[in-house]
């Protein structure tokens, strides 16, 4: 494919912005239940996107018939009267991933085995284990990149995903226990962390929990574990921060930009450099470098995550944020890794500091009204909290609240970090993203669960 020549003729009757995005996307996954290889599937996909922004409007086309590209193009181009003509195309920079084990290199049945490794381990560590599924999956993706500001992008990108899940029962109450791990890497993966390990944790979070007594509900102390995973900071903070959401009046921290929105002890970052980890990239997919950003630095909304089409609507610059599901999609601005930065507490110390409440070790789903910031989120493995120690289990907690106000009312920060992979859904697109905190005491914060 000539790209140069399709975004000549993308920008042929002017363009404030235009890029084109070729995709070749090859996945393969291995999926494990009821003690037998269910599936192994294969897909390979292929297209190009095509984008012009213009006068405040975005122009969108795609296919996977690249015979068709330039027509695509010139019919892209025809719907648009712009001022601003001309494009210079840059140096092509290529980049690849530093895989040190390339899973498309190995053996089908070195894959097959840790799929069938991990399932054995998790039926193995009790008779209560009812159920178990393992999945493994693997993305390489091809992109070319190249647009009006002089971008020309060649990068390969990898990901890998591995989960369990297991279902324990004692014949009256049913628990389910789910561990993932992931990241832009290869096989190297499981050196770091052996499948059987993830395989334990999930089944024995799913027979812990059968011995939990419902948790107790009305406000108190919540300490969040380092291990918890960020989906609060995710899902309750992160979103309201995407320069679309802001911008377009969608947001709880709409035009606060330099306001006080959380405690000091709070800094919020999205880095999309961290090395290995599963929301990483090094140019966003508008061809950008991928930049740390700096959300909240001490209580103070810094910035919001940008990309060109918003960062044009403002007069400002994009930091690295515009990401798509694939070619099929136009790139809207997006979290990838995004944590609370730790504070200098021992995480001991705020677990002492509590002489009653609640303990979450890892949390579960949840959602949020980005307009107003009230959120619920499910406890999936949560503790009581008594004389400052973590004591018997508790199962069916939710935790309810407004994200600015939890934010503001953090009283201590662990020095502690934890990450969490998963996949991130808006405007009907999936992203990779990653979540993380450190550990975390929210001195009242309401837990749904049952009375005392």
């Amino acid at each position: 494919m000539d790209l140069e020549r399709v975004l000549r003729r993308l920008t042929s009757n002017g363009c404030d912005i235009a890029d084109v995005f070729f995709e070749e996307r090859e996945e393969a996954s291995i999926i494990c239940e009821d003690k037998k290889i269910e599936k192994i599937n294969f897909g390979l996909d292929r297209g190009v996107g095509l984008r012009c922004l213009c006068s405040g409007q975005t122009f969108y086309g795609f296919t996977n018939d690249l015979k068709d590209l330039v027509d695509l193009a010139g019919y892209l181009s025809s719907q648009i009267s712009c001022s601003k003509k001309g494009i210079t195309v840059g140096e092509i920079k290529q980049i690849y991933p530093k895989i040190k084990i390339p899973p498309w290199g190995s053996p089908l049945k070195s894959k097959v085995d840790l799929v069938r490794r991990a399932e054995r381990t998790a039926w193995g560590k009790s008779p209560l284990i009812k159920q178990v599924k393992v999945v493994y999956k693997e993305v390489r993706q091809r992109v070319k990149i190249i647009n009006s500001l002089g971008n020309f992008i060649n990068e390969e990108r990898a990901r890998l995903v591995f989960y369990v899940q297991a279902v324990a029962s004692d014949g009256n109450v049913l628990q389910t226990g789910y561990e993932p791990i992931g990241g832009s890497l290869g096989l190297e993966l499981f050196e770091r962390i052996p499948v059987e390990r993830v395989a334990e944790i999930a089944s024995e979070r799913a027979v812990k929990m059968l011995k939990a007594r419902p948790a107790p509900s009305g406000p108190m102390p919540v300490v969040l574990s380092s291990e918890a995973g960020g989906t609060m900071i995710h899902e309750a903070i992160g979103h309201g921060l995407e320069a679309d959401l802001a911008l377009e009046g969608l947001s709880v921290y709409a035009n606060r930009i330099g306001e006080k929105v959380a405690s000091p002890l709070v800094t919020v970052i999205d880095d999309p450099t961290l090395p290995f980890h599963y929301g990483s990239y090094s140019y966003d997919d508008e061809g950008m470098p991928a930049k740390r950003v700096v959300l909240m630095e001490n209580g103070i909304l810094k910035s919001y995550l940008f990309n060109l089409e918003y960062a044009s609507k403002v007069g400002g610059e994009t930091n690295g944020h515009g990401r798509r599901e694939s070619y099929r999609f136009k790139p809207i601005p997006r979290m990838s890794n995004t944590y609370i930065a730790p504070g200098k507490t021992p995480p001991e110390d705020i677990i002492k500091s509590v002489q009653k409440g609640l303990f979450v070790k890892k949390m579960g789903g949840g959602q949020v009204n980005t307009v107003n910031g009230d959120f619920i989120f499910e406890a999936s493995e949560a503790y009581l909290l008594e004389g400052g120690e973590v004591c018997e289990p508790v199962r069916g907690a939710n935790l309810v609240g407004n994200g600015p106000k939890v934010l503001e009312t953090i009283e201590m920060v662990g020095n502690d970090l934890g990450f969490n992979i998963g996949s991130c859904g808006k405007d009907s697109q999936l992203v990779p993203v990653t979540d993380g905190q450190p550990t975390l005491l929210l001195p009242e914060i309401i837990v749904g669960g049952t009375k005392d």
